[in-house]
């Protein structure tokens, strides 16, 4: 998605965009501050930061029947799931509150997502919900999937289950909103346009992973959904939040307001 920028493919209307690399939890935490200009978030996590922030109408990481995966080291039922202690990549992300939703209330601890499949393979997590490439990886460590929260989340609402978002700050105004918007929606599609090249330069950025892992996981998360929600996505994020709301998740309302 950021690829286009580094390249002259795209105008960027006199704005000068920077990228800043961290762990989405980490990103989650920052927008409540109001840290960066336009970031990415965890779905969870904007009913925190409506009132700073308006969802961009792309850069949504939006899977159909897959997405976090909940994994230990030996096949569980959801009964016996919910007894166990699991080991979460943070409360404010989209797979977490998935899972609240199909388990209520369970144990839980925090660790940085990439920690969380030895954590579990080493025996000192009973189980763990993994996100990222983590979800194509886990049998590496010898670990089974046990829930996939995309496949329950399809099969619970027929929708697709929309986990990562990006957000652009208010306060820029409606203007230079309204060029983020623009060109972070022309570098999408650009690369889209120019796979490729774009999976080339996200290799760099890849934790290790090879190749063909790194474009299976591209062709999860980067597609028609993410250059634009349509109809579907938008319903699929509002039913989301709905049910955080009912489960009382958020301080306020939600108010969900995209970029137009």
């Amino acid at each position: 998605m950021f690829w286009a920028l580094t390249t002259d493919l795209v105008e960027t209307r006199g704005h000068e965009f920077v990228q800043v690399l961290a762990d989405i939890q980490t990103l989650n935490q920052w927008a409540r501050a109001g840290r960066l200009e336009v970031t990415a978030i965890s779905l969870a996590a904007y009913p925190f930061v409506q009132e700073d922030y308006a969802l961009l109408p792309h850069g949504a990481s939006i899977g159909s029947g897959y997405g976090p995966i909940v994994v230990a080291r030996q096949p569980l039922t959801l009964a016996e799931l919910a007894k166990k202690e699991i080991v979460v990549p943070g409360t404010m992300t989209t797979s977490y509150l998935t899972l609240c939703l199909v388990l209520g209330g369970f144990r839980f601890r925090e660790l940085p997502f990439a920690e969380i499949p030895d954590e579990v393979a080493s025996g000192r997590a009973e189980a763990g919900l993994l996100i990222h490439e983590g979800q194509l990886t886990f049998a590496d460590y010898g670990l089974v999937r046990v829930l996939d929260l995309g496949e329950w989340w399809l099969l619970e609402t027929g929708l697709p289950l929309p986990l990562g978002v990006n957000v652009v700050r208010r306060d820029l105004g409606d203007d230079v909103v309204c060029d983020v918007a623009n060109v972070l929606g022309e570098a999408i599609q650009a690369g889209l346009d120019h796979r490729a090249e774009a999976l080339e330069y996200a290799l760099r950025f890849g934790r290790g992973i090879d190749a063909a892992v790194a474009d299976r996981f591209v062709s999860m998360y980067v597609n028609e959904l993410t250059q634009d929600y349509g109809d579907e996505g938008r319903k699929a994020v509002t039913e989301l939040l709905q049910r955080g709301e009912a489960l009382g998740t958020f301080p306020e309302p939600v108010r969900i307001d995209f970029v137009r």
